[in-house]
């Protein structure tokens, strides 16, 4: 089977989040969470996390390992280090915090057991620049993105991944993983975990239950900003195109890789700047376009005149497509997902 065969597709599934709305919230990170990784071998996954840019991300460094090289191979990365890079789950004193027993003088703090030295979240909203003029930082939710040349499926010797042809969701077949986490050196993003308990690879299935009953993932139906978008890339009337192909303003996370990711973001416009005199600095961007330009590619300055350009439209009274879209007045419209015909046996 070569790589062509085992990536072509009938249709595209996607998702689109617009990184202007996101709350920072992590109610995506508790409804995948709660619904996929529970078992004991999956305590450190997290297949959707939320984390601060500029930020080390999570895992620890994911950035800076794993791809593709220029020719287009598969490029032997790292794999994290559980407590290092990852982070183990923390335990707390619950049991403390709940009798008062064991707290010295006056009710206990809840506190994690021990002295953890990282985890998800660990530099959550610390971001960069100098306050007041310059600081700066954004939320990036970040998942599988499901991509149409995946890194992990090219290095897997066991041919276990597999990007399926009637929505190009990737998946991992856990009868033939044998835990090699080639896949884990391989994926960029980082968004393969190893199940130690079990010995197999894990990654998010794109909630692949509710999408065959025309149901959104659940960090999309959860996410209280809307910021959410879910459809499939040829689709005209459905979010993910006009977003994507129409307007422009939704990109992927480092395209560069070259691994043609399915998952796209509208970057954050975000405040602007203030001078020495704490006067507000209009053509002064606070998030630097070069931070920008290194997560979503040079597109980005594009992206962001567009995204400007319509604001400012709207604020004249004029019509504006795009800001209906993103703002999302009738949530059921940002997911546009039929229900697959199944054949009768």
């Amino acid at each position: 089977m070569t790589t062509t065969d085992a990536t072509a597709v009938e249709r595209q599934i996607a998702m689109v989040l617009d990184l202007n709305k996101c709350l920072g919230c992590q109610t995506c990170t508790v409804a995948c969470k709660k619904l996929w990784n529970r078992d004991s071998g999956t305590g450190y996954a997290y297949w959707n996390n939320v984390e601060t840019q500029p930020g080390q991300g999570y895992p620890r460094r994911w950035q800076e390992t794993g791809g593709r090289t220029a020719d287009g191979a598969v490029k032997r990365g790292e794999i994290p280090a559980l407590d290092t890079d990852y982070g183990r789950a923390w335990t707390f004193n619950h049991e403390e915090v709940r009798t008062g027993v064991g707290g010295g003088a006056g009710k206990p703090w809840l506190r994690p057991d021990g002295q953890p030295q990282w985890g998800p979240n660990w530099d959550e909203d610390r971001g960069a620049g100098e306050h007041p003029e310059s600081n700066h930082y954004f939320y990036l939710p970040r998942l599988c993105n499901h991509c149409t040349h995946p890194a992990c499926l090219d290095a897997c010797p066991r041919r276990a991944i597999y990007k399926r042809r009637e929505d190009g969701i990737v998946l991992v077949d856990q009868d033939r993983c044998y835990g090699y986490r080639f896949c884990v050196e391989a994926c960029p993003y980082k968004k393969v975990f190893f199940d130690p308990q079990r010995n197999v690879s894990t990654k998010c299935i794109f909630c692949l239950p509710r999408i065959e009953e025309g149901v959104a993932p659940a960090c999309a139906r959860q996410c209280p900003g809307r910021l959410r978008f879910v459809g499939y890339l040829d689709d005209p009337a459905g979010p993910i195109w006009k977003l994507v192909e129409k307007w422009k303003v939704a990109l992927p996370l480092h395209p560069e890789l070259g691994l043609g990711p399915n998952v796209f973001y509208v970057p954050p416009v975000g405040p602007v700047a203030f001078d020495g005199a704490g006067r507000l600095v209009e053509d002064a961007p606070r998030i630097p376009n070069e931070l920008l330009e290194r997560l979503f590619g040079p597109r980005v300055h594009e992206a962001l005149r567009t995204v400007r350009e319509e604001r400012a439209r709207r604020r004249r009274g004029e019509p504006s497509e795009l800001m209906d879209l993103l703002i999302a007045y009738d949530w059921n419209q940002s997911f546009r997902l039929p229900v697959r015909a199944r054949e009768v046996l």
